[in-house]
């Protein structure tokens, strides 16, 4: 049994990597010369046949740019949210399902996490659930078989030791448990997750309706967005992410750079990509271009997952930096074959693919410079009872993402405040030093995750069924806001 194990641990953390060495991390990053060095050798010459001229048109290019996001941000707030057609399904006729949950230093949080799972509405006899945990995670591994007892009756849950070959990474995990499980579907969730009851379903429907789909995504939100400032501008970037614009690309059909819960694949669809890279910190992210270039789709459905966000810098820079770490692997990652990107994927999926994990790295380290750049040059025109044009491209930008915050608040179910929406501009500012750093470790630490804790903030796990109980004064109504409006 131990061999076997071990066997495939090692499966988990390699195959991907030995069988299709272009679609992994785990071998060199790099991308073509001629993408970025034919460019750059020209805005140097430009540069020195005539001073400023190569800085000019950087800076008409970059205006594009952000030109370009802001209308696709504008369009994606103006248009109506898209999900997924969806197809009824007879409970007796409804896919297994497995729900696979990689945990690593979560014995706080194990117990609620398994309760939550226990509230799903889906037949537990097509329903099973598989914790993978670190062979060495005692007190996480003690949990989870205390957990799993306390709800037998209620859900199968079997808890799997995951052996110490290869990265310590949640893809690993996932693999690992890949191949013990059998369901035809399998979810994927975090630890401190609360899935609305009824998403398996909803997306066992997606899946009836359109055989084509690889995955289906659900919107994710957090159950602790009013716990204080930090929370509630996650909520605000969330909101957009999950509301406006994967809808928007959705709608459009390009690839869906996935997050990393609620995502429900087709067993086939996972067995052709080869899994998840276990040597990418963002492997949804990195998945759901790769099930695009197998000729899989991704969908969406209204129900979604409350999450725990970070209370804290310090931890909120934690993840935002092996994001922004991960999200720049990938997109390497992909463009280590841009011709074959389009050709498997379309055009779209080059769109996508800068529109999402290029601009969130590139917008991340450029906000700390260009916002000062851009208030220095205000100042100064200002001064001289003019407006700089650069500082346009940086207005529209400003409020195109603005407006997409407080779209996606509405669709969310909640009433951003004003203030909150005002102060945006200050929260990405905190992304340039987590991008430093998230970059920085590419080079020293590819494969090191920034975890995580979970079970730190004062506000409950919420229970899907349950009113959400911690609402701004000003949010919309006067009742209660459910899961299925929040998420």
């Amino acid at each position: 049994m131990a061999t076997r194990s071990h066997s495939q641990a090692y499966r988990a953390a390699y195959a991907l990597a030995d069988q299709t060495p272009q679609a992994s991390a785990a071998h060199p990053l790099g991308v073509p010369h001629v993408l970025w060095a034919g460019p750059a050798s020209f805005l140097v010459i430009l540069e020195l046949i005539s001073a400023g001229a190569g800085l000019a048109v950087l800076g008409l290019l970059a205006a594009f740019l952000f030109l370009g996001v802001a209308g696709l941000r504008l369009a994606a707030s103006m248009l109506p949210a898209h999900t997924s057609a969806r197809r009824t399904v007879l409970t007796h006729a409804l896919p297994s399902v497995t729900v696979l949950v990689a945990l690593h230093r979560e014995a706080s949080v194990v117990a609620g996490l398994v309760e939550q799972l226990a509230r799903m509405d889906y037949p537990r006899d097509r329903m099973d659930v598989a914790l993978a945990i670190e062979a060495d995670d005692w007190e996480t591994l003690r949990a989870a078989h205390a957990a799993a007892k306390a709800n037998a009756s209620r859900l199968p849950v079997r808890v799997m030791a995951v052996p110490p070959v290869g990265p310590r990474t949640k893809p690993k995990a996932l693999n690992f448990a890949l191949q013990r499980t059998t369901g035809e579907l399998v979810a994927v969730y975090d630890a401190e997750d609360a899935p609305a009851p009824q998403q398996l379903r909803a997306a066992a429907e997606a899946f009836a309706a359109d055989p084509a789909l690889g995955c289906v995504q659900a919107p994710l939100g957090w159950y602790n967005r009013s716990e204080n400032w930090l929370t509630r501008m996650f909520a605000l970037e969330y909101a957009a992410q999950f509301h406006v614009l994967l809808p928007l690309f959705l709608r459009m059909g390009w690839p869906l750079p996935l997050g990393g819960t609620s995502n429900v694949f087709s067993r086939d669809a996972l067995l052709v990509c080869g899994g998840w890279d276990a040597h990418n910190v963002t492997e949804d992210a990195d998945l759901g271009f790769r099930l695009a270039r197998h000729g899989w789709k991704t969908g969406m459905v209204t129900h979604g997952t409350l999450e725990e966000a970070p209370v804290t810098r310090r931890a909120w820079t934690h993840q935002r930096s092996r994001w922004l770490k991960g999200h720049a692997i990938s997109w390497c990652v992909q463009m280590r074959q841009p011709g074959g990107l389009v050709s498997e994927s379309g055009f779209g999926g080059l769109v996508s693919l800068q529109a999402s994990l290029g601009m969130n790295v590139l917008s991340a380290l450029a906000h700390g410079p260009a916002a000062l750049f851009v208030i220095w040059m205000t100042a100064s025109s200002l001064a001289a009872a003019s407006l700089p044009w650069i500082v346009l491209p940086a207005l529209a930008g400003y409020g195109a993402a603005i407006l997409a915050a407080a779209t996606g608040a509405r669709r969310a179910g909640f009433k951003p405040l004003a203030r909150d929406l005002a102060m945006l501009p200050a929260y990405w500012l905190l992304q340039t030093p987590a991008a430093i750093r998230g970059l920085r470790e590419i080079g020293s630490q590819p494969y090191v995750w920034a975890k995580t804790e979970h079970g730190i903030t004062a506000q409950h796990r919420m229970a899907p069924d349950e009113p959400y109980p911690h609402a701004h004064p000003d949010d919309c109504g006067a009742g209660p806001v459910r899961l299925q409006r929040v998420a």
